[in-house]
């Protein structure tokens, strides 16, 4: 469990230095990923529709499993006819096919793939709603307790809620957890069946030291983003939620990591 702690005495103090995007959706935190000292804070513990964050969990629990023995990198995971009606974002896999579990992992995290999540839930939970339950229980396992998760993917559902807070703490816990699995975050691009995939997360490559998490969009949500960021020893996470377009989103993303990473303490 990861414990934030503010840094600021007022809510106020933590605004001064960035202003907020003009949203109703909008909610945003950092943190010092090093000792959880939060830097800045709008609406972070008001509820939100997580969208494609909510596969940052479904990869917690894959690389659990993989950790755990219960699968490898290479193996087969199945796609059900369930699996493969999901709607785009997706890699377009028919009933009876498969994915391993290495390819999934790039799928979730560059291509935010819907197919590969509900494969994913299916093949850990037996069912999606089991595997939901067991995202909901492991996010209050990790201290995430204003989160509700409903599917594997963030695909539009009213009780799936979350925070930014409590995403923040699971970006956290994601690099603390796995470090030998973080790089996949990273990943812009990658191979399959003889195509190359792309990704949506502009800021990777192009703004120093971002080296992952995830986007995430749904019409009830706006768009969100999960971001972790490291210079000169500094670190910080840092989430924003309800941006009314992905380019206002990243910008304001980038203002956020230019004036809160150098205050950020120096880890060891």
């Amino acid at each position: 469990m990861f414990a934030l702690a503010s840094g600021c005495t007022t809510q106020s103090a933590m605004q001064s230095v960035v202003a907020p995007l003009p949203s109703e959706k909008y909610a945003a935190i950092v943190i010092d990923a090093h000792t959880g000292r939060v830097l800045y804070d709008r609406n972070s513990r008001d509820p939100r529709y997580p969208a494609s964050l909510t596969k940052m969990m479904t990869l917690y629990m894959l690389f659990e499993a993989i950790d755990a023995g219960r699968l490898g990198m290479d193996t087969a995971i199945p796609v059900s006819a369930y699996a493969a009606s999901k709607p785009p974002s997706k890699i377009g896999f028919r009933k009876g096919q498969s994915i391993d579990a290495q390819t999934a992992i790039l799928a979730l995290c560059v291509r935010s793939a819907n197919d590969v999540a509900a494969a994913v839930g299916e093949y850990l939970g037996g069912s999606e709603e089991r595997f939901a339950a067991m995202m909901t229980a492991k996010a209050r396992e990790l201290g995430m307790v204003s989160t509700t998760f409903r599917n594997a993917s963030g695909l539009p559902d009213e009780g799936q809620r979350t925070t930014a807070r409590d995403m923040a703490v699971l970006s956290v816990a994601l690099h603390k957890r796995f470090p030998h699995h973080y790089h996949y975050f990273s990943n812009r691009q990658f191979s399959y069946a003889g195509k190359v995939i792309r990704g949506h997360n502009d800021l990777l490559g192009r703004v120093a030291g971002v080296d992952g998490l995830k986007t995430g969009y749904i019409r009830a949500s706006g768009f969100n983003l999960a971001t972790s960021v490291g210079r000169g020893g500094r670190r910080i996470v840092a989430v924003v939620m309800g941006g009314e377009s992905a380019k206002t989103r990243n910008q304001h993303m980038e203002e956020l990591i230019e004036a809160y990473l150098p205050q950020a303490s120096l880890g060891s």
